[in-house]
């Protein structure tokens, strides 16, 4: 049976089974709950300069060794912590990587503290509904848009790091702020129909 569906022509997905899971049952399916949105942010940013499914392969490592991407428990991480991630060989180890996600979710409690709810101001950014694209060919989807670059600038303005535009699209595909699935693809129109169903 899914033999026969049409996905996305993402390069290396056809028959990795832990690929095609994230593809059908995660990306492009809107987010809204700001911890995920910043775990995901977060696993973005680790992913740059190299390919997602490597980050998809580590993310329960990344999960273990970051106590579940709580951000209160992640910003009180000291200097014994950066040292057990460089030594853990199950996520990505990069001083500055590490330490983006440290100082990101200092800054994420810090939005908290003064009253600015994390989902709402990246959702407000696209109109807190998602952007629905029909695009028929892999090499129509855009690597950046100028939304993705006003979503990048605003979050470079916050503190965050590893957040440049390209990395901020691909985040805005995979938490359903576009809906980027090409339109033969099985997963284009039940993602269009989501919209804010399930918000919290």
């Amino acid at each position: 049976m899914t033999e026969s569906l049409i996905r996305c022509g993402w390069r290396g997905m056809a028959g990795d089974a832990l690929y095609e899971a994230y593809h059908d049952t995660e990306w492009g399916v809107p987010e809204w709950d700001s911890r995920a949105l910043w775990e995901k942010l977060v696993l973005d940013g680790f992913q740059a300069g190299l390919a997602w499914i490597t980050i998809l392969r580590k993310r329960e490592a990344f999960r273990a060794a970051f106590a579940g991407f709580d951000p209160e428990i992640v910003a009180r991480f000291g200097e014994a912590d950066r040292a057990r991630l460089m030594a853990d060989p199950g996520i990505v180890r990069s001083n500055a990587k590490i330490d983006a996600a440290i100082s990101g979710a200092r800054i994420y409690l810090d939005m908290r503290e003064a009253g600015e709810d994390f989902s709402e101001f990246l959702w407000g950014m696209v109109g807190a509904a998602p952007i629905q694209n029909r695009f028929t060919g892999v090499g129509e989807v855009p690597a950046q848009t100028p939304l993705a670059q006003e979503m990048a600038k605003a979050l470079k303005a916050k503190g965050f790091k590893f957040c440049g535009p390209v990395i901020v699209y691909a985040f805005m595909q995979a938490v359903g702020m576009v809906n980027d699935h090409l339109t033969d693809c099985f997963r284009h129109e039940p993602c269009a129909h989501l919209g804010h169903e399930g918000r919290r």
